[in-house]
């Protein structure tokens, strides 16, 4: 979960792009932190940069693949 500190710094957005989950080594439009749909991890992670393949971290099977979601949008 991303913590943050001073909410004036953050803006509530309902946009297109925190819809779609993207696969490991994907490249993806949005700078931001992503978080991992089976265990949880987050990364914060630029759009020129391929996300983190799959061996960057391991999930058991009940978590199921490693897939990321924006969760927060950082506009730069």
């Amino acid at each position: 979960m991303a913590y943050y500190k001073d909410l004036t710094y953050l803006k509530q957005y309902d946009g297109d792009m925190f819809k779609p989950t993207h696969k490991p080594g994907e490249h993806v439009t949005f700078s931001g932190i992503y978080r991992c749909e089976g265990c949880g991890k987050e990364i914060s992670h630029n759009a020129s940069v391929s996300l983190p393949p799959q061996n960057h971290h391991q999930h058991d099977y009940s978590q199921g693949d490693v897939r990321w979601k924006l969760i927060v949008w950082a506009v730069t």
